[in-house]
């Protein structure tokens, strides 16, 4: 692959020389920190905050790729079962002045949590040590000049599509498509009824799916509610095609829980704009013997053609527990996880490193399953990733309205416009204020 995500580097990484000395005196300088726990010759065990080990390899593979060049440093993973649990069980663990070493950083709205409270030990002397200009994802860890977390992985909005029903429906591969293109061949593709239904499209319950997204492609910040009306296109596209019966109805996907590799891999939807993390499970159930339809990948439709290709994406990281008593240890944990030997790791499971290189794509692209047609290639490209909403302090609480009022938008509790209207009043009334 001759242009292995080159803008997304571009996009996602700025290059980041912090001067140390603008670090200096602040309380959780890390010229400062306890490096206890050297990580040299003695040995040494970290734990490692995770969520659903049994089902996340990509933890596995890490660690043991760095215990086998570390072979004094153990990994104990510190496990929390159910994922949807595993924000508020950190959240709660840190407050509690827990000592688990390292924190595994799911998502940028806990990282601005984590961050504004310095529960994380400043990173500065590690970010130094990586590979910057390759790591992708790198400048969203960026908080009031610091880093408290560095990435592993990046992943970046695509759109799955089912090859053989675009095929037997007698339409091109979705190469760059408007989002009305995509409602356009959502509607075609629909077909069946009741039990035997096809949606066109799947389009998960996440308001950052139409709220991320409409953002970063009308280059808006989430953040600034003085004018949300710029969203209004994505939702009345949405809810025309729920309308239409062309993607499920959002209450019932609530209400039935349905899941979207599900929804894919059983063919009940023939496209859906989803992360680059489904291609992981796609390729494991493939190897697994389950049945998954001939699928590929392209670019996410975008608002006007001919342009840029813009799609919302983030860092998933590591971050150091204040409370560590290993954080020497740690510390070469984080380095080797940004590692070129780290994105080894990960990739060879399928998981988009944020280690970028010619070589990196390669061999992922070399994995068995992985589709290996030009489109897909090419929208493992993007010229643009944005996080759908960058961190700031007040990340969090503006989330929590936004999500409120996009459930109300999509179950008709209110119209767009006085749900985008509700939106701007809240945020600034509450969330800002917080």
């Amino acid at each position: 692959m001759k242009r292995p995500m080159r803008m997304l580097a571009v996009a996602g990484i700025t290059a980041a020389a912090l001067a140390l000395a603008g670090c200096a005196g602040s309380p959780n300088s890390d010229a400062k920190s306890t490096d206890s726990g050297s990580g040299g010759d003695a040995k040494t065990t970290l734990s490692v905050s995770v969520w659903d080990y049994a089902a996340t390899p990509e933890f596995k593979a890490l660690f043991d790729a760095f215990h086998a060049a570390n072979p004094n440093i153990t990994i104990q993973p510190v496990d929390v079962p159910n994922a949807a649990d595993y924000e508020a069980k950190v959240t709660t663990m840190l407050a509690g002045g827990d000592s688990t070493d390292i924190i595994t950083v799911k998502n940028l709205t806990d990282y601005s949590g984590y961050a504004s409270k310095q529960q994380l030990l400043n990173l500065n002397s590690v970010e130094k040590q990586v590979p910057a200009d390759k790591l992708a994802g790198l400048d969203s860890y960026k908080y009031k000049g610091t880093y408290y977390a560095l990435p592993y992985r990046t992943d970046f909005s695509v759109l799955f599509y089912n090859k053989t029903m675009f095929q037997q429906a007698g339409l091109d591969a979705p190469d760059n498509l408007t989002w009305d293109e995509f409602a356009s061949d959502a509607a075609k593709l629909t077909s069946g009824s009741g039990a035997n239904k096809v949606y066109g499209a799947y389009v998960h319950t996440w308001n950052s799916l139409v709220q991320g997204i409409a953002a970063v492609q009308n280059d808006k910040d989430l953040n600034d509610p003085s004018d949300y009306s710029y969203l209004a296109d994505q939702y009345n596209m949405m809810l025309k095609l729920q309308k239409a019966g062309d993607i499920p109805n959002y209450g019932e996907a609530t209400s039935q829980k349905l899941a979207y590799q599900t929804e894919f891999e059983t063919g009940k939807a023939a496209m859906v704009p989803m992360g680059t993390w489904l291609i992981a499970p796609l390729l494991a159930d493939k190897a697994k013997g389950v049945s998954v339809p001939d699928w590929g990948i392209a670019q996410l439709p975008q608002i006007k053609s001919g342009g840029k290709i813009v799609t919302d994406g983030g860092p998933t990281g590591f971050g150091i527990n204040k409370n560590s008593k290993n954080q020497a240890a740690a510390k070469k944990f984080i380095e080797f996880a940004a590692s070129e030997k780290g994105a080894e790791a990960v990739a060879s499971i399928g998981i988009v490193p944020s280690y970028q290189s010619s070589a990196i794509t390669t061999k992922y692209f070399g994995l068995t399953g992985m589709p290996q047609d030009d489109l897909s290639k090419k929208a493992f490209a993007p010229d643009s990733v944005k996080p759908d909403q960058p961190v700031s302090p007040n990340t969090a609480a503006i989330g929590t309205v936004l999500n409120q009022e996009h459930q109300l938008i999509m179950t008709g509790g209110k119209s767009v416009d006085d749900g985008l209207k509700e939106m701007e009043s809240l945020v600034k009334s509450q969330a800002l204020s917080q």
